[in-house]
């Protein structure tokens, strides 16, 4: 498997971030990224990155660290590889290239994702890296944390 790093989405690959697509029966479980990258830009903590196994696009996520002091809260709200490049272990890698990203910040003390119920997938992956999960949010989504 080629090295996953973790871009910014800028003026030279937001289209192709765009064009990246879910297979048919988890487009319900998600937000296109068309949407998510909107949204980022009237959320200035968000922090949407293109996820990359060399340099071939494979999926993007996004993720806000906002708040102050020193024990922070993560929250990864949007996560998706390809449907031409799922099952091949870049999911796990980006997962874990935006842990390493979160913790850099510095006064992170956990981070949150959060899944609809019938993501079971999404569910696996998370719990498979050490997150717990947390309960339901105000919209009925499951919650997993990991604490850091």
């Amino acid at each position: 498997m080629q090295r996953i790093r973790l871009a910014e989405v800028t003026a030279d690959n937001w289209e192709a971030v765009i064009a990246l697509e879910l297979r048919r029966k988890q487009k319900r479980l998600l937000s296109d990224n068309l949407y998510s990258l909107a949204e980022s830009k009237f959320d200035p903590d968000a922090r949407p990155r293109a996820v990359y196994a060399g340099r071939k696009l494979v999926g993007f996520l996004m993720y806000d660290a906002s708040g102050r002091g020193r024990r922070r809260t993560a929250l990864i709200y949007r996560f998706m590889i390809d449907k031409h490049h799922q099952a091949k272990g870049y999911g796990r890698a980006a997962l874990m290239a935006a842990i390493s990203e979160i913790k850099a910040l510095g006064n992170v003390a956990r981070i949150v994702v959060s899944y609809l119920p019938g993501n079971r997938s999404a569910r696996r992956l998370y719990l498979s890296v050490g997150f717990r999960e947390a309960g339901k949010d105000d919209d009925g989504e499951c919650l997993a944390e990991l604490v850091l």
